[in-house]
């Protein structure tokens, strides 16, 4: 039997738990999304460890309080994750005067799969890490996570085609950082 079936039944009935009081089905819904989640917020974050920690957990504790408002429409995790994403993007245009915080050695994420070596994983990190927050957010939700300009346009409170063109300076910000001729 796939995982993934499984997970969404395991996720309903600690959904109608939790909303119930259960505090240790909540514990069990944290543990099974938590890293998805962390992952997203991570990124969104620039690759900043305290920030993104900072803000799933803020994710979990929006979770928890709206918990009795989830209509099972859709799965937990997906509602989860948007929620999740929410709570970065708010903390990004909280901050958007801020200036964006560069990433050291010790804060880039050593596990995961990638196509090429580890050295220069750590580089695109890095330049991620720089871009400014508008920018890192549409070019992770856009080439990251699988968003459409519309879906990002949404939440971002932007145009279809003010995405775009993030998008695109985002990636050439990116080329620069590494170093790549356009």
């Amino acid at each position: 039997m796939p995982p993934a079936p499984v997970a969404a039944d395991n996720d309903t009935d600690d959904v109608r738990a939790a909303v119930a009081g259960d505090r240790h089905a909540f514990q069990r819904l944290y543990r099974r999304h938590v890293d998805r989640i962390h992952g997203a917020v991570y990124r969104l974050a620039g690759y900043d460890h305290a920030r993104a920690e900072d803000l799933t957990q803020e994710a979990f504790v929006r979770a928890w309080q709206k918990l009795p408002g989830f209509r099972f429409e859709s799965a937990f995790g997906t509602w989860l994750y948007r929620l999740s994403i929410n709570v970065a993007l708010m903390e990004i245009r909280a901050r958007r005067a801020d200036p964006v915080g560069y990433v050291d050695e010790e804060s880039l994420p050593e596990q995961g799969e990638t196509p090429f070596c580890a050295a220069e994983r750590k580089e695109l990190e890095r330049a991620i890490g720089k871009l400014p927050p508008r920018a890192r957010a549409v070019l992770v939700l856009h080439d990251v996570e699988g968003w459409r300009h519309e879906e990002i346009g949404d939440e971002l409170d932007m145009a279809v085609g003010t995405s775009k063109a993030q998008l695109h300076r985002a990636r050439q910000l990116l080329r620069k950082a590494l170093g790549e001729t356009p």
